[in-house]
């Protein structure tokens, strides 16, 4: 193959370059002589390189794809070289299609860059024809308006939890358990808690037993089960 001496022209890409050197030199694509291929696309790089043009690095990518190709090319087995060239020749073929198609469509155009029309006028009925229940359509716009946005207050049934169970004071256990114990003397503790009708008002009896004994107004006898408390005689009872 004779050394390229043409003018340089500026190619789209690596691919856009091969191309015009097989078709230039009448190279089969299909059996690329890829020794020859690869030495002038390497003098070409070299006399853009000269030229002072601005080289892509695509251009210095296929440059090293093909030396490689060429390298492995050397070995006494060159399975992977035929592979290579296989998949260069397929990408080849593909550009080159490309190429062809757009041409075609280039043609088509009649060299008009673009072609418009008015759009059509479409009838459209914005009647909204479907109905809903209304919890459906507050349960739409309270998803719509988002949680971050939500000023609405929370409905009644939220507090229904709260409002329901009855909170017991620790003060009012204490002058129970006082009462029961000028009455009846000795308290077991087991029964006190047994007395208990809620979760805070077995809460609050404890509490008022640590807050007497902690007081000492009553003193604690026995353990477990046994455990009892006693008014303490030195402190005041309460009437």
């Amino acid at each position: 193959m004779e050394k390229i001496n043409y003018k340089l022209e500026v190619f789209e890409g690596p691919m856009d370059l091969l191309l015009s050197l097989i078709t230039k030199h009448k190279l089969d694509i299909m059996d690329i002589p890829i020794f020859t291929l690869v030495d002038q696309y390497t003098e070409y790089v070299r006399e853009m390189q000269e030229a002072d043009m601005e080289v892509a690095s695509e251009f210095l990518e296929m440059a090293a794809r093909l030396v490689y190709i060429k390298t492995v090319s050397l070995l006494p087995k060159h399975e992977e070289a035929d592979q290579l060239k296989a998949e260069l020749q397929g990408e080849l073929l593909e550009y080159r299609d490309c190429q062809i198609m757009a041409g075609k469509l280039a043609d088509e155009a009649n060299g008009f860059d673009y072609l418009s029309r008015k759009p059509d006028t479409v009838d459209r009925d914005n009647t909204y024809h479907l109905l809903h229940e209304p919890g459906e359509l507050f349960d739409a716009y309270i998803s719509a308006l988002g949680k971050g946005q939500r000023k609405l207050p929370p409905p009644v049934s939220s507090f229904t939890a709260i409002v329901s169970k009855k909170i017991v004071s620790v003060s009012s256990k204490i002058i129970f358990i006082l009462r029961r114990a000028l009455k009846g003397g000795d308290l077991h503790f087991k029964s006190l808690i047994e007395a208990s009708e809620s979760r805070s008002d077995m809460v609050a009896t404890f509490l008022a037993v640590l807050e007497l004994l902690k007081a000492k107004r009553m003193v604690a006898v026995g353990e477990g089960d046994e455990l009892t408390f006693t008014l303490n005689n030195e402190k005041e009872g309460v009437e």
